[in-house]
């Protein structure tokens, strides 16, 4: 809503994006119950930090580029006979020297986020080393990919986004224990007997009935925990597929709330900045909804909120 190539200290999970066009310039909300501490927090939509924008200066024509992904494997309406799901991307476009790749000295790089069903993304910072997703149960599933700046900002041109559904059958994947990347990073419940893993809010992994032709919200972020200088603010970043918003011509609205709060639109499609937060667990609810406010439904995509962690 709408990289300074060192960094004192890098957090992955830092946020991201550009200034915001939000319909409210403020949120003030109260921590759930589950939060800690329960205090009151008053939310600001602000510029991107200036951390950022030295980053962005650091990137020549980076940041300008126009990838386009290709999925090549799973392939679209597959059926998997294995819990083990390789994923195998192509990149291509006008990249202006955008490639994916991890600085080992700050933990962060251009990536690709990967979005098994609904669940929270997991990055790939390296499209020429393997990655899996393992202990996938049986299924329909969907497999949502797009590429991403260091600061989990998502590239939004034509071509950025690819999504496949796939069959896991007969794959004897164990139901107590989460499906997760080759690295060991979790990407989702098995099923709803793991346990919980990095505040994600796991629900039971399967693709729901999902019309690609539909108009789709793919959260992004915030995601996991944040601390440090670089947490505040804190970027909301989606994609979205089959439509417009208000502000961009279109007729739809991305609505968000924190912690059950008042909501808040974003009518362009860019990065929300959000300062403002208090220590301890947040919720972030994000819905594609029409002019009149109606949640518009794709499968149970289209609202979906996650849990963060805000540590000072």
């Amino acid at each position: 809503m709408r990289l300074i190539a060192v960094l004192s200290i890098a957090v992955l999970f830092a946020a991201c994006g550009t200034p915001p066009s939000n319909t409210n310039t403020s949120n003030t909300s109260n921590v759930n119950a589950n939060s800690s501490p329960a205090a009151t927090q008053t939310l600001t939509v602000v510029e991107m930090p200036q951390r950022v924008k030295d980053m962005m200066a650091s990137r020549g024509e980076q940041d300008s580029a126009q990838p386009t992904l290709k999925i090549v494997e799973p392939a679209a309406n597959s059926t998997v006979s294995s819990s083990t799901v390789k994923v195998k991307l192509a990149l291509s476009g006008d990249l202006k020297g955008y490639q994916p790749h991890k600085d080992e000295a700050t933990g962060m790089g251009n990536h690709i986020h990967v979005i098994l069903d609904n669940q929270p993304y997991e990055a790939y910072y390296n499209l020429a080393e393997e990655f899996e997703l393992r202990n996938v149960a049986d299924g329909e599933h969907t497999l949502r990919v797009f590429p991403s700046r260091p600061w989990h900002e998502s590239f939004k041109n034509t071509g950025a986004f690819q999504m496949v559904k796939f069959t896991v059958k007969n794959g004897s994947a164990d139901s107590n224990k989460p499906a997760t990347t080759n690295s060991g990073q979790t990407m989702s419940n098995a099923n709803a007997n793991a346990a919980p893993h990095e505040g994600k809010d796991m629900q039971n992994s399967t693709a729901g009935a999902i019309d690609v032709a539909k108009p789709l919200l793919t959260y992004s972020r915030p995601k996991g925990e944040y601390k440090a200088a670089e947490a505040d603010p804190i970027m909301i970043d989606f994609w979205l597929a089959n439509a417009k918003l208000k502000g961009d011509g279109g007729q739809y609205r991305v609505r968000y709330s924190v912690d059950g709060g008042a909501p808040q639109y974003i009518d362009k499609w860019a990065p929300t900045w959000l300062s403002g937060w208090t220590a301890g667990k947040h919720t972030i609810k994000l819905e594609l909804v029409d002019e009149d406010g109606g949640l518009v439904d794709n499968g149970g995509y289209n609202s979906t909120t996650r849990e963060i962690t805000f540590v000072k």
